[in-house]
């Protein structure tokens, strides 16, 4: 069966449109990409906000005058700041100063340590609702991110 003159420009017309979909498809799925990226990133932004937002950080470091308690043997807040005093003098005492500078670090690091080690985080109480809100925030913000990461073109 042959084709007519309208048959074969109806042909041509919709060849045309199914490539200028195509072309401009690409481009609106590269900014649609871009955007579900952003969304995602500002999604997760604003879950892991509110979450970090509904905990409540306390420390006891420096309370009774007692950093750490092994048995009944409890080590004094001053005694930690030791290492740091006895590695200035020796930076001052010494002619090699690299062991100074050692144990003016391992002191800095037992400070660090027994401060992070006092902290208690807690957790406020929320609604279900809230509850919800903020991880599902959270997950859905991290899908769509790496959903966009890590996409095979």
């Amino acid at each position: 069966m042959a084709k007519s003159n309208g048959d074969k420009e109806l042909e041509k017309i919709y060849q045309e449109l199914r490539e200028m979909n195509r072309n401009t498809g690409k481009i609106n799925s590269e900014g649609n990409d871009l955007l579900s990226f952003f969304v995602g990133l500002l999604m997760l932004a604003g879950g892991l906000f509110m979450i970090f937002n509904n905990l409540s950080v306390t420390s006891s470091w420096g309370m009774r005058g007692y950093i750490f308690h092994i048995g009944s043997f409890g080590m004094p807040n001053g005694m930690v700041m030791l290492p740091i005093i006895v590695g200035i003098g020796m930076l001052f005492l010494m002619k090699r100063k690299i062991f100074g500078w050692v144990v003016v670090a391992v002191g800095i690091v037992i400070v660090l340590l027994s401060i992070l080690l006092s902290t208690q985080i807690h957790w406020r109480s929320t609604s279900a609702y809230i509850f919800i809100i903020m991880f599902g925030l959270t997950a859905a913000g991290a899908g769509m991110v790496l959903k966009e990461l890590f996409k095979k073109n």
